[in-house]
């Protein structure tokens, strides 16, 4: 392998990247960092996630950067306010020792005119969102018509959130001579459309194969219905006494809900979402980077730009909508050297799931079974036993109190003074699981396969489908373009052959009928109608009349944007039924905490920094 001197760079950036520890290129940037600096042509590169990506498309930029002109030279974009935070700053540190270099970060939730100051005393480099960028090209404070470098950094992201005008917007403001970087974990359909409409006879290089999972990381699976999904998490944390673990789940909503089990159930956890201010945001990641919080629950778009290490564990406490996105999600673990385990809780609707996953990632999932209690209290046992074995004793500090410590453990014999010790950590734990049942039995009422209701939705029904060339993106840029107005959550998205349903916050039904109503859209001359489908819990029976739109009301309905403005659980389901009235029915947002406590002692100890 290379050094980063032979790759042509110079002196000063080589003494930045030895001062922050970097000895040796990875793949990615073995192959990018040389062909950037030697040909203008555009370029496509796919690696994994943790595989340094940042360095592989900035240090390039910094070796051919004009340090005599104060114009816009490079635009780098990424989906979420966090990712652009972590690029900025990690090219601010790898031009360190070059003091002409001037790098400008862009993004919602801060200061416009922070950043206009910043833009208007030069800086050769922006990093930005793609709608703060936008902004700030329409108030003329940001010109790029000197640009020389475009890059898109999980730029399939940034069209999954809705972002396709803005990057639009940005290329439109860029000159033709630039040349136009595209960096990404997964490599969805959607990338290739990128690279048709931005880009130019791209070169292409890849870090392993395409979307493949880490070798570093092991992937496993537990069966569970919704009713044991939350049990089952609290299981698998109790069984990993030092846990350091990112949960994903798909939705602000189901986000904090975990959260708040968590907590209340007495584990060291936290939530990172959309709704949360820049500096709640802040605050939570500064937390769980200093290990204050063990568990973080989030959000895939959340968690975008979070770099953190050491993960043991990935939790994803349902699989994303967007298999892709799995990739994303499992390697946030197993970084720099470490191993890790990603974990999948599904139910036996969603294993089907797992198969299409396999071929991405090229691995295999593991079944594992849902630990019993006997196993739990076990591994803390001798987790805390080892804590003990390894406990350095400062004899210094505690010889006055030793003699008198003697004195009253002197009738104790060796075994009696362990059961003891063992009895005072665990009678807790001991008693909370004694009785616990078998979570890998699947034969209850509760039949996984069965849809029901999520109460705090309306599910509508819309006359198109897949033959229509629907797909989940598409039906919530139909949904935003109708201007109901912003922050209302999309629930689940199903998408047939000839007609589709998709769930809107129950506050927001009228108002979403009087958006369709008055607008009449159509869908590629297609003519678009919705309508309220009645649900019903599940257990059979047919779905009632359907309510016809109409309602007049106002309206509320939000952009997918980067600050997670509204969100999704879309699934194209591909069950392809043309029944209207077919029992269709989605799932209940889970509600998580089993109403008792955990036990104290070992892992999750209640947080005391929240």
């Amino acid at each position: 392998m290379s050094t980063f001197l032979e790759l042509g760079l110079k002196e000063p950036i080589n003494k930045a990247l030895t001062d922050l520890g970097y000895e040796k290129p990875t793949v990615i940037q073995e192959k990018a960092i040389p062909q950037i600096i030697s040909s203008t042509d555009d370029l496509k590169a796919f690696a994994q996630t943790g595989t340094g990506k940042t360095a592989a498309f900035s240090l390039p930029i910094l070796q051919l950067l004009d340090t005599n002109s104060s114009n816009v030279q490079a635009i780098i974009l990424s989906p979420t306010r966090e990712l652009a935070v972590q690029i900025g700053n990690n090219i601010k540190d790898f031009c360190k020792y070059l003091p002409d270099v001037r790098v400008t970060t862009v993004y919602g939730g801060s200061s416009m005119e922070d950043q206009i100051r910043s833009l208007k005393r030069g800086s050769q480099i922006v990093v930005g969102t793609p709608g703060r960028t936008v902004d700030l090209i329409k108030r003329r404070a940001l010109k790029l018509g000197n640009v020389q470098w475009l890059v898109l950094d999980e730029a399939d992201e940034m069209l999954n959130m809705g972002f396709k005008e803005e990057l639009d917007k940005v290329l439109e403001a860029t000159p033709e001579t630039k040349q136009t970087l595209l960096f990404s974990a997964t490599f969805p359909r959607e990338v290739e459309a990128i690279a048709r409409n931005y880009m130019t006879k791209p070169v292409e290089i890849t870090s392993g194969q395409k979307n493949q999972g880490a070798d570093s990381v092991s992937h496993e699976y537990y069966s569970v219905t919704e009713r044991t999904r939350y049990p089952a998490l609290k299981r698998i944390a109790d069984l990993n006494p030092d846990i350091y673990a990112i949960i994903f789940c798909r939705t602000r909503r189901e986000t904090q809900e975990v959260a708040d089990n968590l907590i209340k159930d007495g584990y060291s956890a936290d939530s990172l979402h959309g709704d949360l201010s820049q500096a709640q945001r802040d605050s939570v990641m500064g937390k769980f980077r200093k290990k204050s919080i063990q568990i973080l629950v989030a959000t895939d778009v959340a968690a975008r730009g979070l770099d953190v290490t050491e993960l043991t564990h990935v939790l994803n406490h349902k699989l994303p909508d967007q298999i892709e996105n799995y990739t994303h999600r499992s390697g946030r673990t197993g970084r720099a050297g470490n191993t890790g385990i990603s974990i999948v809780l599904v139910n036996g609707k969603e294993k089907g799931k797992l198969r299409q996953i396999e071929k991405i990632i090229q691995k295999k999932f593991v079944e594992t079974k849902v630990p019993t209690g006997k196993e739990i209290v076990q591994n803390q046992l001798m987790n805390l036993i080892d804590k003990v074995q390894k406990t350095e004793v400062n004899e210094s500090e505690i010889s006055e109190f030793l003699p008198s410590i003697y004195e009253k453990l002197k009738d104790l014999d060796r075994e009696e003074l362990i059961q003891k010790f063992v009895s005072l950590e665990f009678n807790t734990m001991l008693a909370y699981y004694e009785n616990s049942k078998d979570l890998n039995d699947l034969s209850s009422k509760d039949n996984s396969r069965a849809r029901t209701v999520n109460e705090n939705m309306t599910r509508f029904f819309i006359n198109i489908g897949r033959k229509d060339n629907l797909n989940p993106a598409k039906l919530i840029g139909l949904i935003n373009d109708q201007n109901i107005g912003d922050k209302i959550e999309i629930g689940a998205i199903d998408i047939l052959d000839t007609f589709s349903f998709f769930e809107i916050d129950k506050d927001f039904e009228d108002k979403t009928l009087e958006a369709f109503s008055s607008n009449q859209p159509d869908f590629d001359g297609r003519s678009v109608n919705i309508e309220v489908t009645k649900k019903e819990r599940s257990g059979g029976g047919r779905r009632g009349a359907k309510k016809p739109f109409g309602k007049k009301d106002g309206g509320g309905f939000g952009r997918r944007r980067g600050s997670e403005g509204s969100s999704s659980r879309s699934s194209d389901s591909g069950r392809g039924r043309s029944d209207k009235r077919s029992s269709d029915r989605p799932e209940r947002s889970e509600r998580g905490s089993s109403g008792e406590k955990r036990p104290s002692g070992g892992f999750g100890r209640k947080r005391r920094d929240s």
